[in-house]
């Protein structure tokens, strides 16, 4: 405990340099998911029971992420160097909860618990083969990605031709309209993702001429703020106009 206190002491103390962006997009994913979380948590009394569940784990998704968030600008600032056991914790927790949206937005649709844990192990799937690539076994980086990719796009086909694209339409109206802009996020906003791996393990790789191209962890924070909180707000859309 003292540890970790004192390492929180130290960084706070740290002089940031005006073109640390690393450190700059840190503080501001922390604060903005921060923010966001106050905001879904404190608005969930403002709308019908059944849309209760999605707004608390619309805040869910942006507190993990936040508290999150918040070591790892520390751990930066104290070793400079990218806290990628503690983003994979992250993601690892968050967006399997940004699959269950979809499962919540389309449940009264008939979606059912079966879709749901599908979307959850292929994230799953997506995650645990990306950390493998990038922190295990970086030599082999190209093919746990491919496995990693593989299992993104059975999730945007899922969600965008198979049976969540399906119960969508069959729905109509704002849950179509949110199930759309969901997937949007998924197709355009994760594949920020990919990117920000093969900027960090491409060493030797055939994409090496990314390699140094950007920072990963600037990639990665812009990426978890725009899609952690962008999922909620169009939840939270979708809960206004069902009033």
């Amino acid at each position: 405990m003292e540890n970790f206190l004192s390492l929180i002491n130290v960084a706070a103390v740290k002089e940031v340099a005006v073109t640390d962006y690393v450190s700059f997009t840190f503080f501001i994913g922390c604060m903005a998911m921060m923010a966001a979380s106050a905001f879904f948590f404190l608005s969930m009394n403002s709308f019908d029971s059944k849309w209760r569940t999605s707004i608390l784990v619309s805040g869910l998704i942006t507190f993990i992420a936040a508290v999150h968030y918040w070591y790892m600008r520390d751990y930066y600032l104290e070793t400079n160097s990218s806290p990628t056991f503690f983003r994979y914790v992250d993601w690892i927790l968050t967006v399997p909860l940004m699959c269950v949206e979809f499962y919540l937005i389309l449940k009264a649709a008939g979606a059912t618990k079966s879709m749901m844990w599908r979307l959850i192990f292929l994230s799953t799937i997506m995650l645990v083969t990306g950390y493998f690539g990038e922190a295990v076994y970086p030599a082999q980086a190209q093919i746990w990605g491919l496995i990693s990719g593989i299992a993104y796009f059975v999730v945007v086909y899922d969600i965008w031709i198979g049976g969540a694209a399906k119960l969508a339409a069959a729905a109509g109206g704002s849950v179509e309209k949110a199930h759309k802009t969901l997937c949007w996020f998924v197709l355009v906003g994760w594949a920020i993702y990919p990117i920000g791996y093969m900027v960090g393990t491409g060493e030797g790789q055939w994409y090496s001429f990314l390699d140094g191209a950007a920072d990963m962890d600037v990639i990665y924070n812009i990426g978890d703020a725009i899609n952690k909180i962008g999922f909620g707000l169009v939840v939270y859309q979708l809960a206004a106009e069902s009033k």
